[in-house]
């Protein structure tokens, strides 16, 4: 596919950049030496920050293993100049794009809470003032299931209506290969036709959230297709002078959450049962 084309594509060009054998050479050696040394250090911090080994035994094994990486690394450092600075400004490069993910990914969520109404005060203001009800079920995604998702607040606020039954949805990743489907779900109602439900996957699970909400046989839900909406937040980030990531972090995040991949294709959601309601956040 798609994929093996890139990867064809990609080794024709390096092969034609490097333009000898050595150079290659030079570059395989630095990628596979400052692999190894990254590992043992990404090792020792586990050891001794997460496994919590004692320094008496950890410290002996890490040093001996640091020292021979160490020494195949800076054999290798040479070749950095004949070819080897590739793997280096590829290694940074990456590095640059996933911390700036995490962190663009930290602020986001900061910045949508700041705005974020607790769940029992909506309820409440419901029960006081509710608004009109229509047939069906709506889905919300939302990562924080104790908060009012941005998407129902703009679908209240524009369309005025609320459904019958108003499902906040989040989906949870174990550390385990598999989930079976008596543990894939979990169920709380919170009165006025909402409730909350969670869904676990494993990390080799395919997310078909439609077909994991079928397990829900409860009388009071009903998620078939034709009556069933879900509704998505896509935000929009604004770089601004708020006091976070530098302007040029805040451009690169803006620019990679616009080309991600949404929800809809990864949980594989119908497409002609979505609605997309968007929201401006300023990092």
């Amino acid at each position: 596919g798609a994929v093996n084309w890139s990867l064809m594509v990609g080794v024709i060009l390096l092969v034609l950049g490097f333009e000898s054998s050595n150079a290659l050479a030079s570059a395989y050696g630095v990628a596979v030496t400052g692999t190894m040394l990254m590992t043992t250090i990404l090792v020792s911090a586990v050891m001794l920050l997460l496994w919590k080994w004692p320094p008496i035994l950890a410290v002996p094994v890490l040093v001996c293993c640091l020292l021979v990486d160490g020494l195949y690394f800076a054999a290798n450092v040479p070749k950095i100049i004949q070819g080897g600075a590739f793997p280096v400004l590829a290694g940074i490069v990456l590095f640059v794009l996933m911390t700036t993910w995490k962190r663009g990914k930290q602020l986001l969520v900061e910045r949508l809470d700041e705005g974020g109404l607790p769940l029992p005060i909506f309820i409440g203001s419901i029960r006081v003032q509710p608004p009109h009800r229509v047939q069906g079920t709506a889905v919300f995604l939302t990562a924080r299931p104790d908060a009012v998702p941005h998407a129902l607040l703009h679908n209240l606020l524009h369309n005025q209506v609320l459904h019958e039954q108003v499902v906040l949805l989040t989906v949870v990743y174990e550390d385990i290969p598999r989930v079976p489907a008596a543990r894939r779900f979990e169920v709380d109602s919170y009165g006025e036709g909402f409730f909350r439900v969670i869904l676990h996957f494993g990390f080799t699970d395919e997310p078909d959230v439609p077909e994991a909400l079928k397990l829900c046989h409860l009388d009071d839900l009903d998620f078939s297709p034709m009556r069933t909406t879900y509704f998505l937040s896509r935000e929009t980030v604004i770089a601004s002078r708020i006091k976070g990531m530098a302007r040029w972090r805040e451009g690169l995040f803006a620019f990679m959450l616009k080309n991600a991949n949404g929800n809809l294709r990864f949980f594989k959601l119908p497409v002609n049962r979505v609605i997309e309601l968007g929201t401006q956040v300023e990092m």
